[in-house]
């Protein structure tokens, strides 16, 4: 089943293919990024400041609930948001919460959410109006394919402690009809809370894209290629995996050593079994790319590469040094992709270790790649980011979420790749390197161009948002409105217009 567009809850639909027909600049930051870290006030206003700067794209990382080490590449779901970004002040103006209720003694953020949410359940159910409950209703059975299963795993969780659902009782763990028939019943207000926390998620991210879109303003999501193992969507859809009878991973995902790591990057993801996924056409695909429709305007298939062939490592290794390339079956994938949806923008996270089958792959269906401005400096003339070896059917970036801000990048540099990158952007030594990769990016020929918050707050490398092959102290940078300068959106704004995006 896939989800159809109703009331408040479900966007208006853009015609998402003449999204990027036009040069456009965006601004990546992540809405945990923001000063409230959530979809309230800040949120807008954010909006009106990329209004303000000329800017008509926001790039954001993937919305889904994380672990405990707060990656937003590993959630318990490929469909469910994460209530932690629920903005709270709304629910007060409902009425479904009370400033008493704030229950200040809890000091732990997660239970902290939980608690307000249970508490805002309990004033929706006595307050909301006749059409807020049906519309709440119709939200949990338009979603219930994903919906029914996350909220029980999340139940389940609570019930065990947060583990991971491989460590329940085999009766849980390998998912016995009785046994469930026995949890719907014994947890079934958890439950519904539950349920309730994802229509007022989805509620608040669709007001704030919908206020974006009547903007000018496009939203731009990514969606990890892999799922975690520890997901509603591994316990439920075992045979999508690479599994054995009980459930165990004997190889796990993640990429060999590459300028971001020297042993690799073990993120320890179960791999798909694509005989399957072919036999079910996509079943699984489909539905989770329907949710990202949904939510974005655009969307990234991050680590794109791993369509055409993934980096298995056997499970036992502690690195990602030793594995194997596994074909894929990202042709077949995508042709169903695309002709479930005709009209999705989707780009290509195409960095890394990419071969000639990748970028045929790529180009078959007209996918946008990536640049970084960052990686240009080699001293090859035919280094693929170099600005004179874009092509217009690129999205081009000074860095990403996994590289140092621009200021702590220039300030890394050694006297002699300092001399390459002023030769190579034809710049004196006086001149203020990170101002003029920003410049140079927003000038590409590249249809859409996209500038980290912290590039273009000028901040250094304290401020960077992932340091990949580590898995904690990442995810944390916020900024504030103070350290935006007066007359910041009309700099940008100037060098949008210079650049004709």
């Amino acid at each position: 089943m896939v989800a159809r567009c109703v009331k408040a809850w479900n966007p208006k639909v853009l015609d998402m293919k003449t999204a990027l027909n036009q040069r456009r600049a965006g601004v990546l930051l992540h809405i945990t990024s923001l000063p409230s870290r959530n979809l309230g006030q800040d949120a807008y206003r954010f909006v009106d400041f990329l209004k303000n700067s000329g800017v008509t794209v926001w790039q954001v990382l993937p919305l889904g609930i994380t672990h405990d080490d707060g990656s937003p590449y590993q959630s318990l779901s490929a469909h469910a948001g994460n209530p932690a970004l629920i903005d709270f002040k709304a629910l007060l103006e409902k009425g479904w919460l009370t400033k008493e209720e704030f229950c200040v003694s809890c000091q732990n953020a997660t239970f902290h959410h939980s608690c307000l949410l249970n508490k805002a359940f309990g004033g929706f159910q006595e307050q909301a109006t006749a059409d807020e409950k049906v519309d709440f209703k119709e939200f949990c059975d338009i979603n219930a394919y994903w919906l029914d299963d996350f909220v029980m795993f999340m139940a389940l969780r609570q019930k065990f402690g947060q583990t991971s659902w491989n460590t329940w009782a085999d009766e849980y763990k390998n998912r016995y009809r009785a046994t469930l028939n026995d949890v719907r019943f014994a947890l079934k207000f958890s439950m519904m809370s539950i349920k309730f926390e994802q229509y007022i998620f989805f509620k608040q991210w669709v007001a704030l894209k919908n206020y974006a879109n009547e903007r000018g303003i496009l939203l731009f999501g990514d969606i990890p290629i892999f799922v975690s193992y520890d997901s509603v969507d591994v316990w439920t859809n075992r045979d999508v995996f690479k599994l054995n009878d009980k459930g165990e991973m004997s190889v796990v995902a993640g990429v060999p050593p590459d300028y971001f790591s020297e042993t690799g990057q073990r993120w320890g993801n179960p791999h798909y079994d694509w005989n399957y996924l072919k036999y079910t056409k996509f079943k699984w695909w489909i539905e989770r790319m329907q949710t990202q429709v949904t939510l974005f305007d655009v969307v990234r298939i991050d680590h794109f590469r791993g369509l055409e062939s993934a980096w298995e490592i056997p499970a036992n290794e502690p690195t990602a040094m030793t594995g194997e390339w596994v074909l894929a079956e990202g042709d077949d994938l995508l042709t169903a992709l695309t002709t479930q949806f005709p009209n999705v923008t989707l780009i290509a996270e195409d960095l890394g270790i990419i071969t000639d089958e990748v970028n045929t792959l790529r180009i078959k269906f007209d996918l946008a790649g990536m640049k970084i401005m960052q990686f240009a400096f080699s001293g090859e003339s035919d280094n693929p980011h170099l600005s004179e070896n874009h092509e217009v059917n690129c999205v081009v970036y000074t860095g990403t979420h996994d590289n140092d801000t621009t200021v702590g990048w220039e300030s890394s540099l050694d006297e002699n790749q300092r001399s390459q990158v002023n030769k190579a952007l034809n710049l004196d030594e006086s001149t203020n390197i990170p101002q003029a990769l920003m410049r140079f990016t927003l000038n590409s020929v590249a249809k859409l161009a996209i500038l980290p918050m912290q590039d273009i707050l000028e901040i250094g490398s304290s401020n960077r948002m992932n340091t990949p092959g580590t898995t904690w102290g990442n995810w944390q940078w916020k900024f504030n409105w103070e350290q935006i300068p007066s007359d910041c959106s009309a700099r940008l704004a100037m060098l949008i217009h210079e650049a004709n995006r």
